[in-house]
């Protein structure tokens, strides 16, 4: 077993163009002061990582760890959600998703996809250069416009879009695997990449490529009426991240699962800050630490009610109330018989 390094924060719903959130010294002494340890670090910012540079410098990677490290805070993880889900784009999310990339690629779209999978590239060499383990990205998504079955799928259209996105995938995992890091899919809706069966479909395509793992969120299974304790229990191998986020499922005569169109606040999902939704974190830090989870317990905050910064200032304290520090002897081991293997045979009689 092993304790959980915490709390960290993702930073990706802080940043914005006041302070102290529109520069990385300023986040990191308000992060601090919260009482967070570690910061998740998104990468389409260069006020807060050159993507590109980190990957190319070392020197420059190690700058940058040494900045964060000043202020007594080191870096978690990296974060390619946003490249990631460019990785596969189906034609009807084309528009929207322009906004994820440069705006010379908004009307080139097999640029904009190239121009991805080198994000995901730079981010494995990234990660090696600042002393990472893990990484976490979006799986894109090109079956999402039918992940419901009607109108009836054509044959093998699932089976399609799978092979594609292994296709797609499984030189980046590679890249990921030259360089020590393994790549952690987030689960979300909207990705291919949504759930477990969904996750073991892709790595059957990607020969169970040691390096396609998962970042554990909570959240996104309570929204799924998943059960995301056991989720634990069958792929606990294969999760290296840990996002804390707490959401609600709370269904009604008239919406449920699908949320009616409805905006945050009214869907019947929807996420929470953290000890204000249903997520059983207790059990879930408990299952973590059993099956000896090496990585971050990091904040990632959404919540269509309460305010961000009491979020994160709730959620520090929340985080760390959680972390087990796990035992080092069995709580019985004041009742030890001794003894040896003859010992051990005179007992059984043999």
């Amino acid at each position: 077993m092993k304790t959980i390094k915490g709390p960290g924060l993702f930073i990706a719903q802080f940043i914005s163009d006041n302070p102290p959130y529109n520069n990385l010294d300023d986040i990191c002494k308000w992060a601090k002061g919260l009482g967070f340890k570690g910061l998740q670090l998104p990468t389409l910012d260069d006020r807060f990582i050159d993507l590109q540079k980190a990957a190319e410098s070392k020197t420059y990677a190690d700058e940058l760890n040494g900045r964060i490290n000043s202020h007594g805070l080191e870096i978690t993880e990296l974060s390619t959600h946003l490249q990631g889900q460019l990785v596969a784009v189906h034609p009807a999310y084309n528009e929207l998703f322009n906004a994820f990339a440069p705006e010379k690629y908004h009307t080139d779209f097999n640029a904009r996809t190239e121009w991805a999978i080198q994000q995901l590239k730079y981010a494995a060499k990234a990660s090696r250069n600042l002393g990472l383990d893990a990484h976490v990205t979006f799986s894109g998504a090109l079956l999402w416009p039918y992940v419901y079955p009607w109108p009836q799928r054509s044959p093998g259209l699932v089976e399609a879009g799978f092979d594609e996105l292994a296709k797609r995938w499984k030189p980046i995992l590679d890249v990921f695997d030259e360089n020590g890091v393994d790549l952690c899919f987030e689960l979300h809706a909207g990705e291919d990449l949504h759930d477990g069966i969904s996750f073991e479909m892709f790595l059957e395509r990607v020969n169970h490529h040691p390096r396609a793992n998962l970042l554990y969120d909570p959240s996104h299974f309570i929204i799924q009426c998943l059960d995301y304790l056991e989720y634990i229990d069958i792929y606990h191998e294969r999760i290296k991240m840990f996002h804390v986020k707490d959401a609600e499922f709370n269904p009604t005569g008239r919406q449920g699962v699908y949320g009616g169109y409805q905006n945050w606040i009214d869907r019947a999902g929807r996420f929470r800050s953290l000890g204000d939704g249903q997520v059983d974190f207790k059990s879930i830090f408990s299952k973590m630490a059993q099956y000896g989870f090496n990585g971050w317990a990091v904040l990632e905050w959404e919540c269509a009610i309460k305010h961000p910064e009491d979020g994160a200032k709730e959620g520090a304290q929340f985080i760390k109330d959680h972390i087990i520090r796990v035992t080092e002897k069995a709580f019985d081991d004041f009742a030890k018989s001794g003894g040896n293997e003859e010992f051990n045979k005179k007992i059984l009689g043999i």
